[in-house]
């Protein structure tokens, strides 16, 4: 897994293309509907998260890796909070920060990396209602870490934290009275993980561009770039 592995890189471009159209909603359009697609992004991030953890030889990037997050964590906020003027919550980068950390502690043995998965842990706790997905989603990517080489009817422990990530109290509601949206969002999260796998496992012959350092600027220019979209469709 030394070399470019293009399954990773197609699971990164789909979770991308499924954020756009998750915030599409966001624009003016009617198109709730893309909610459902939506909810494959986050945990198909984890996903890649995880498939980046789990390479041979790839103990020292981990916090290379950390970096750029913290850095497009503090950048992407502004981007963020344009887009959604009255934001319930920070952008997903911290989420994905603190999950990082809590999924190298698992992985590695060292006091240092058990040390900040434990603070990150007490962080998520704390400051669950402040994380996009809250303490469930900081667990998503040690959940797919833990199924990543595993038998794939396990993808069903990481879609049942990725349902639980997403445990707003509307979307249960609205299930509950049989709203199709709401339905195909909560199918999409409980099959998401596996549906992920299944490309990593089976998708080796695609090489789509591979997505290096400069994709992290992807997600606060996506903000910049819908929000134009909206004051040009108002």
């Amino acid at each position: 897994m030394s070399r470019r592995d293009g399954a990773l890189d197609l699971l990164k471009w789909l979770a991308l293309l499924a954020m756009v159209f998750d915030h599409l909603r966001y624009v003016g359009f009617s198109v709730d509907w893309l909610y459902v697609p939506g909810r494959l992004a986050f945990p198909w991030f984890c996903l890649a998260m995880a498939a980046n953890l789990g390479r041979s030889g790839a103990s020292a990037r981990p916090w290379r890796y950390l970096g750029w997050l913290l850095l497009f964590s503090a950048v992407s906020e502004i981007p963020y909070r344009l887009f959604f003027p009255e934001p319930a919550t920070l952008n997903v980068m911290p989420t994905l920060v603190l999950g990082l950390l809590v999924a190298r502690g698992w992985q590695a043995p060292t006091w240092a990396a058990r040390g900040l998965a434990a603070v990150a842990l007490l962080l998520a706790v704390l400051f669950t209602t402040q994380l996009m997905f809250g303490f469930f989603g900081v667990l998503l990517p040690l959940a797919m870490l833990l199924v990543l080489r595993r038998p794939w009817y396990l993808a069903v422990w990481p879609g049942l934290v990725c349902v639980a990530a997403n445990q707003w109290r509307v979307l249960y509601g609205a299930a509950w009275l049989g709203d199709g949206v709401a339905i195909g969002g909560l199918v999409a999260c409980l099959f998401a993980p596996w549906l992920g796998l299944v490309l990593l496992r089976h998708a080796g012959r695609f090489h789509p561009p591979p997505m290096r350092r400069w994709a992290y600027g992807l997600y606060p220019t996506h903000f910049l770039v819908l929000l134009a979209v909206r004051h040009v469709a108002a």
